[in-house]
């Protein structure tokens, strides 16, 4: 839990926090298994799941390609919500086509975990072997308790991200309601006019151009000043 804490700290975004964990969920699970595993994530946001961050660059090739088929272990136990083993991709009936392309691969065994993250936004580690039999129930339950471990500090991860999409959006609408407050200043000193009737002719304007309003009006303040308008809050 300090280890997914202070990668959490330590990222930018989302895609490095993201990225972090699935190197420390292969590094877990490598270690109990005795062997290289690779880790990627599949993230599910209100959409077809979709290869969001991987261990290095090997798994999230091998995770595109279960993504690309829209089948597999790990798609399967994001729809379940339940991990998903395929022991060896050479003797498993299931996903026959996805089963060659990982052999080609040198995958010979997979194991998708969910975890649920909050509301319509779901994950999975989906991790790869290049032997058969390698997720024993040891190994299993190591990766089934690192997503158990990983799910309260993804879901911080979550929030985290929306809160800062919510305060990015709310910053850009202030700074649009900035430039059009400045222009419609600058209309009514020049036209001797009410603050609605400035509005009228900046939207006219708008209209007629068909550009967005606040890119009129920040063309306006620049013209003017030579600079974009800011809100009170910029450096």
């Amino acid at each position: 839990m300090q280890e997914l804490q202070s990668i959490l700290v330590g990222s930018e975004n989302g895609v490095e926090f993201l990225s972090g964990l699935s190197r420390l969920a292969a590094a877990a699970v490598s270690e109990a298994a005795g062997d290289d595993i690779q880790c990627a994530i599949t993230l599910k946001i209100k959409r077809r799941p979709a290869t969001a961050a991987g261990s290095s660059a090997r798994a999230i090739t091998l995770d595109h390609i279960e993504q690309e088929l829209g089948d597999g272990p790990c798609v399967r136990a994001l729809k379940e919500m339940a991990p998903v083993i395929v022991d060896d991709v050479e003797r498993d009936p299931r996903w026959q086509t996805l089963n060659r392309r990982l052999a080609e691969n040198n995958v010979r065994s997979t194991l998708g975990v969910p975890l649920e993250i909050s509301g319509d936004a779901s994950a999975a580690l989906n991790f790869f072997a290049t032997k058969p039999g390698v997720f024993t129930a040891d190994v299993y339950d190591k990766a089934v308790g690192f997503a158990a471990a990983a799910h309260n500090t993804l879901n911080l991860s979550v929030r985290i991200n929306n809160a800062q999409n919510r305060a990015d959006d709310l910053e850009a609408a202030m700074q649009s309601r900035t430039a059009i407050n400045l222009a419609c200043g600058v209309i009514m000193a020049q036209n001797r006019c009410s603050q609605e009737e400035a509005m009228a002719i900046l939207t006219k304007v708008s209209s007629n151009r068909n550009r967005k309003l606040r890119d009129v009006a920040s063309e306006l303040i620049e013209q003017l000043s030579g600079s974009t308008a800011k809100t009170h809050f910029d450096g």
